[in-house]
């Protein structure tokens, strides 16, 4: 039934001076207030936990510019709705004993518009975590069938860029060779650091292949990332084989312009300035920033900089209809002084990099069922590297008359591995004269339908359109590639009794190099035992099964056994021994947890076990392996050195645990621990290079140990992958002041020097074995910030407090100990 005071405005009585005119006085006062419910913002929806359970009783309230506007109440079933004469900017905030407030994203409504808006309350938290990365629909956290982790933008507000927030994620070893700028990886549960796909407001931000540094991704302008650990080619289509990053820019909130102004410094000449815009204006919402760093590490010829600039704009053609444009550009710049403990000396380089990510989205949703997404992305991507000058003392090497070889050389110095294995000798000095463009336009289109709650389907259509270029200037090497994919995917989700929720999809992808792949998914979570203040109430069980693919770097591709032959024009050998195109690298996993109240939702713990394996993958072939595998040498005019096949293999099983207490509201402790067994099941460099020499790799002052010196053995663990690693995270939290010490811990790890071939005779001398080769480590980090008057923020960062210089691979000192302090300036605003 309508009521009149849900109309939001008042109503004014009329008086009624005669009986002979009451008839046509109520006729009027019916049209009156059904005319202004035909022009009322209607919101409805339902108000329910995290688990879907309706939520009865609780009060909606429509807030617009801080006051509110228009209240409801739930019904049994959840169910509310709302009526308000007039179109604006609104919030819902929804309240009830027993839970926290709920407050919603700011939306714009007109006065015919008709919208569904359901409310999710939380026991444990004010911020109700929502995903949509997982399966491409807003999902609240416990009904995913997947692990996901979130990463809120204002634990970034002290931090110069993501990596060490994402070192608080279980499983996620990052590695970075390098100081600040340094390229860094990620390897996600065992998985390549190639298989991770990377979005940035939904637009592909990878290179062509899967690449993607994190050193290089600044803090400014990144509101939230969602990291879901598992391969999703289902939803998602290639490189998507071990994880999906999804990095998300704010959106303008406020109606009155908000102004923020941030800089601080610190030591090694370290300086950050930022400046924010957001705010609203009825249909319209805007977001802008920009931002510079610089400083110069702490190796010579180390200096970094770099300038982030980030625009989100919003338009609501109606309540239900939004055109959304978004922009993110990044200029960097570098010194790449290589493996300093190896060298002893910086090399004399530079790496570039511009990166620029923007796309277009037109998003629809009809009657609150029918949701319809498109979207037009672009990402550019340009990396050069030059070397200036040479380093080192130049060693002549006789390749028989007339032919030599001028290579350059460092001091000589001892390279001490974590395994307590040492080498002394002089390393060769090197740099390289390449550029890369890596492009990508991408067409896609989603259309979800919530047929009930048990059922939601999704169909989803995506075109790459990828071109890419590889120069190297030392071997006068030119190389272009374009490569259309298409893909086709179907997702299913929903529940039943708010205690059982699955997932399931699968997606068929027309790859332009490999053909024809599919991709399978499936997952089920059951709650046996809900959540409430007893203890060791709220027992959530999941299981999930996925698979991914991914196609090989523009460096692979042109480097594939097939294109060097074809490009030599040798196709005798490829008919003969029946060479084809490089095939989908793959991967699946399976994996399960479980989620444990302990009191509460004070003390959460969470475990699970996963078993992923990765087959096909792309793996450099030496000529002495080739000519052992083809039995005969490959046509001399071909010159072969090394190729790439789909010969490796190898899997990674592990135990993770997440544990979290919040005694108080002020009070956060965190922790979790990640075992990774990896093990390398089938390499063909590795097993046909000692058939073909006689023997492994080895360095003739430790005979006996084979060594890997390019990629790992077979029954070894694959390098840069920590079999153990940790965080830790202590929060206390008030209104003015807040202090957070953060850990990430690693054990050590399988790596090679990758120094065969490089010591002043031409040989192995400078070969380490490869088991546990690069130290483990523990990184402190500690953050601060104080509310001072007149809407100013001090802040300080300390970072390595144990002053660890092992946390990059071997070769490559971390930094040491590094402060910053600085003061945010915040102007306007709600």
């Amino acid at each position: 039934m309508l009521s009149l005071s849900s109309l939001g405005r008042p109503v004014a009585r009329l008086s009624l001076r005669a009986g002979r005119r009451r008839r046509s006085a109520c006729a009027l006062l019916l049209l009156a207030a059904f005319g202004t419910a035909a022009h009322a913002v209607i919101v409805r929806g339902h108000v329910t936990d995290v688990l879907g359970r309706p939520v009865p009783g609780a009060r909606v309230q429509l807030i617009e510019s801080g006051k509110v506007s228009a209240i409801a109440y739930s019904e049994e079933d959840g169910s509310y709705e709302i009526r308000y004469a007039g179109a604006g900017r609104f919030i819902l905030l929804g309240s009830i004993r027993g839970f926290f407030p709920s407050i919603g994203e700011d939306f714009y409504s007109g006065t015919t518009d008709v919208l569904e808006k359901d409310v999710v309350m939380a026991t444990n938290t004010v911020r109700q975590e929502v995903s949509v990365a997982a399966t491409g629909i807003p999902t609240p956290l416990p009904q995913l069938t997947a692990p996901v982790s979130v990463i809120q933008g204002e634990t970034l507000d002290t931090r110069l860029g993501v990596v060490d927030e994402m070192r608080q994620i279980p499983g996620a070893f990052l590695v970075q060779t390098g100081q600040t700028g340094g390229v860094t990886s990620l390897f996600l549960r065992g998985g390549n650091s190639t298989a991770n796909l990377v979005m940035i407001d939904g637009v592909p931000a990878d290179d062509v292949g899967g690449t993607f540094d994190f050193g290089t991704v600044s803090s400014t302008a990144v509101g939230r990332m969602e990291l879901l650990r598992g391969p999703d080619s289902a939803m998602y289509g290639t490189d998507a084989g071990s994880s999906v990053i999804s990095i998300e820019t704010p959106r303008g909130t406020t109606a009155v312009p908000l102004l923020t102004y941030s800089g601080d410094a610190g030591n090694l000449h370290t300086w950050r300035n930022e400046a924010t815009l957001s705010g609203t204006l009825q249909k319209f919402d805007y977001f802008g920033a920009v931002s510079r760093l610089d400083t110069s590490n702490a190796l010579q010829l180390d200096r970094y900089h770099s300038v982030t600039s980030a625009l989100n704009l919003g338009y609501d053609i109606n309540g239900n209809t939004q055109v959304r444009f978004t922009i993110r550009n990044a200029d960097s710049a570098t010194g790449v002084p290589g493996p300093h403990d190896f060298w002893g000396i910086s090399d004399d380089s530079k790496l570039g990099d511009q990166d620029l990510y923007s796309g277009l989205t037109l998003e629809n949703r009809y009657k609150g069922n029918w949701h319809n997404l498109f979207r037009y992305s672009i990402a550019r991507k340009r990396e050069q590297q030059q070397q200036f000058g040479q380093q080192g003392t130049p060693i002549t090497f006789e390749q028989g008359q007339p032919d030599q070889y001028t290579a350059y050389f460092g001091p000589v110095v001892t390279i001490r591995g974590a395994n307590g294995y040492t080498a002394t000798g002089q390393t060769e000095v090197y740099g390289d004269n390449t550029d890369q463009d890596s492009n990508r336009d991408q067409l896609y289109y989603q259309s979800d339908y919530s047929f009930s709650r048990h059922f939601i389907g999704l169909f989803g259509f995506r075109y790459d359109n990828e071109r890419g270029s590889f120069n190297d200037a030392d071997i006068f090497e030119h190389e272009k590639t374009q490569r259309t994919n298409f893909e086709y995917n179907l997702q299913f989700q929903g529940e039943f009794f708010s205690r059982l929720f699955y997932s399931a999809g699968g997606a068929v992808e027309k790859n332009h190099l490999y053909g024809i792949a599919g991709t399978p998914r499936l997952g089920l979570t059951y709650v046996p035992v809900r959540p409430s203040g007893k203890l060791f109430h709220g027992t959530r069980l999941r299981a999930n099964f996925a698979t991914g693919v991914q196609e090989p770097t523009l460096a692979i591709e042109f480097q594939s056994l097939y294109t060097q032959l074809l490009n030599a024009g040798d196709t005798a050998d490829i008919a003969l021994y029946h060479v084809t195109p490089q095939s989908a690298q793959r991967s699946r996993t399976y994996d399960v947890g479980i989620d444990q109240n302990i009191l509460g939702e004070k003390l959460t713990l969470k475990a699970g076990y996963f078993h992923n394996v990765f087959d096909r993958q792309l793996e450099g072939v030496g000529n002495a392996a080739l000519a052992q595998y083809f039995n005969l040498n490959i046509n001399p005019g071909v010159g072969l050195y090394e190729a790439y096949l789909n010969s490796l293999a190898y899997r990674a099983q592990g135990e993770e645990i997440e544990l979290a207490w919040q005694p108080k509201p002020s009070v956060l402790v965190r922790g979790g621990y990640t075992n990774l067994d990896s093990r390398v099941l089938q390499s063909f460099a590795s097993d046909a290079v000692a058939a073909a020499e006689g023997t492994p790799t080895e360095n003739p002052n430790l005979a006996g140990i084979a060594i890997g010196a390019e990629s790992p053995l077979v029954g070894a663990r694959p390098f840069r992958r920590a079999p153990s690693t940790g965080y830790f995270d202590a929060q206390y939290m008030r209104r003015k002041f807040t202090v957070a010490l953060k850990g990430a811990l690693a054990s050590r790890s399988d790596d090679s020097t990758y120094l065969g071939y490089s010591d002043a005779t031409g040989g192995n001398t400078l070969l380490l074995p490869n088991h546990d080769l690069d130290f483990g480590y523990v990184k402190l980090d500690l953050g601060m910030t104080y509310a001072m008057p007149h809407h100013l923020l001090f802040f300080t960062q300390i970072d390595n407090l144990l002053n660890n210089q092992h946390i990059g691979p071997i070769g490559y000192p971390g930094l040491p100990l590094t402060f910053r302090s600085g003061l945010k300036i915040r102007l306007g605003g709600n």
